[in-house]
């Protein structure tokens, strides 16, 4: 699989290495692209299995099957001015937090190679906290029709605007990649809500050695979600107590942490990849655990693959909030509303569910693959995992089961 997404990002003009030997010294301009056609079918009828929580609906509630889950088409143009500087702008077209699908710029960057190790970036580029986040939307880059969500989910955000560099180095067989950035982004919920991220700074390190990488890195970024103030300002009306609560949960400028660790080994006949991640917030998101592990083995043109995935919470996903005892009636029925709003919003924003993927994946024909998958999620007593759009049938707890058919390819 290594050998797979490097040849692909290579197709792709992803700038992956900070200089190659042969360097092209006139201009080149080339276009490039990727997709996926995919459906999705779930069993469960009150709600849905989405792509991620930045998009409305998926499949269940909407709709037993549903493309919107996975199909998304990709085009790229890549240019090369002098050997030592490039550019290049991708665009996708995906489901978005409106339901359209219209089409959004999703990389668009100058790179400068300072020195054969070293470069830098400037403008709209990935977010590298995740060891496939280069090509986390390429679906025949990746072993799976989606990204576990235990993990990916954690963080549905795959770009930011701002600044990185890349330094490259060799030692011992090792090739070693330490990647650092500083930047920030802005994201629609649904809703239409805005959410914020400042100060967002990243370090990621990755060693690779034959078919060994091992991966690791930290984030930190400032998160505001400006559509919760007016709640959270309700809960400071009731004095020193509704004081506190708000500080406890609010998203107002609060430092968000994550830490990845991931390691793959892929000989050739068969690989094995598995990642970790840590998350933690001082508010009503608070601290998400998650990890997964896929082995998969190549018959030809023929892969079958297996996922192991949890993910889990190390915070409060429930508050008694506001004690109503001696209210007047006309504080005690908001008081009882905003504690009955604050526990769904933190029920909501934890992610608590294991589940276990097969797969099938068929390379048919040069550049196009078809996967099948079966998904069996087991959520959490009294959550709903990474379901959203629930609706008042919906039972938090039990399992849901997913079927998936995924037609990915580049050109």
């Amino acid at each position: 699989m290594r050998q797979l997404a490097m040849a692909l990002l290579t197709a792709l003009a992803v700038p992956v290495a900070c200089g190659t030997a042969g360097a092209a010294e006139t201009p080149t301009l080339s276009l490039n692209g990727f997709g996926t056609l995919g459906v999705v079918h779930s069993d469960e009828r009150q709600a849905d299995f989405v792509a991620h929580r930045l998009v409305p609906d998926g499949a269940g509630h909407s709709g037993a099957w549903s493309a919107e889950v996975d199909s998304r088409l990709g085009l790229q143009l890549t240019a090369n001015p002098t050997s030592r500087l490039s550019g290049v702008i991708q665009v996708i077209a995906e489901q978005r937090h409106d339901g359209s699908y219209r089409p959004f710029v999703e990389w668009a960057n100058v790179r400068f190679e300072v020195t054969p190790a070293l470069s830098v970036r400037i403008g709209r580029m990935v977010q590298p906290v995740f060891m496939a986040s280069e090509y986390r939307k390429v679906g025949y880059a990746t072993p799976w029709i989606r990204p576990p969500q235990e993990v990916y989910g954690l963080l549905p955000v795959t770009n930011f605007d701002g600044v990185d560099f890349r330094y490259r180095s060799r030692f011992a067989g090792f090739t070693h990649t330490l990647q650092g950035n500083y930047g920030r982004k802005d994201s629609t919920t649904p809703s239409g809500g805005d959410v914020r991220a400042r100060d967002g700074m990243t370090l990621a390190n990755t060693l690779e050695r034959g078919g060994v990488t091992l991966f690791a890195s930290y984030s930190r970024y400032r998160l505001t979600v400006a559509e919760l103030a007016p709640f959270f300002d309700a809960f400071r009306q009731f004095g020193p107590e509704g004081e506190a609560i708000a500080e406890r949960y609010d998203v107002d400028g609060t430092r968000n942490t994550l830490i990845s660790l991931g390691a793959r080994y892929d000989p050739g006949d068969w690989f094995v990849m598995g990642e970790w991640i840590r998350s933690d917030s001082p508010s009503f998101i608070g601290d998400g655990r998650g990890w997964y592990l896929t082995g998969g083995y190549r018959f030809g043109s023929l892969t079958p693959y297996v996922t192991l995935a949890r993910a889990w919470v190390d915070s409060d996903t429930s508050d008694p909030g506001l004690s109503t005892a001696g209210l007047p009636p006309p504080l005690a029925a908001p008081a009882r509303q905003l504690n009955a709003g604050l526990n769904q919003l933190l029920g909501r924003a934890a992610v608590q569910q294991k589940s276990v993927s097969l797969g099938v994946r068929w390379d048919l024909a040069r550049n196009v693959a078809l996967t099948v998958q079966y998904d069996h999620l087991d959520l959490a007593a009294g959550a709903r995992g990474v379901l959203t759009n629930t609706q008042p049938g919906f039972e938090p707890g039990g399992t849901v089961d997913l079927f998936g058919l995924a037609l990915d390819f580049v050109f």
